[in-house]
């Protein structure tokens, strides 16, 4: 098996090549083509031909998105619950005024350096990106896709 590359803010972004690279790319092309032999043969065939294919596509988007908000809940949930363990108190008072983007940047900062970040992102209102180009020790989530 191959050794796993070091995440970065540069490269931790990732695909899944069977999803965006063959599966949306087919349902998008068989919607326009459904578009396409709507208005080259109009009729009910043809017109739910391509409503089937949009609805085939928005469908396969939709589960994406599914699957993407249950990671960020657990994602969510995990931070809370190392912040609350690695935290000193006066910042552990502070969890629940983080947003889900911060939280989800968090997870990235080592253990050494998450409380000083965590403070920042607090009184600095810092965005995901911003908390994500501060880290200096990275912790990789090979598991996010």
């Amino acid at each position: 098996m191959a050794e796993k590359k070091p995440q970065t803010f540069a490269n931790h972004g990732r695909y899944d090549p069977l999803y965006h690279f063959f599966v949306v790319p087919v349902f998008v092309l068989l919607a326009i083509a459904a578009m396409v032999h709507f208005i080259w043969r109009p009729g009910w065939h043809s017109g739910l031909m391509f409503v089937a294919a949009v609805a085939l596509a928005i469908a396969i988007l939709k589960i994406r998105s599914y699957a993407l908000r249950v990671q960020d809940r657990v994602i969510r949930l995990e931070e809370r619950l190392r912040l609350a363990g690695l935290l000193p108190e006066p910042i552990r008072s502070r969890i629940p005024e983080l947003t889900e983007d911060q939280l989800i940047a968090l997870r990235f900062a080592s253990d050494a350096e998450v409380a000083k970040l965590t403070e920042r992102a607090l009184n600095e209102k810092l965005s995901r990106a911003d908390i994500k180009k501060a880290i200096q020790t990275w912790r990789p989530d090979y598991w996010r896709i």
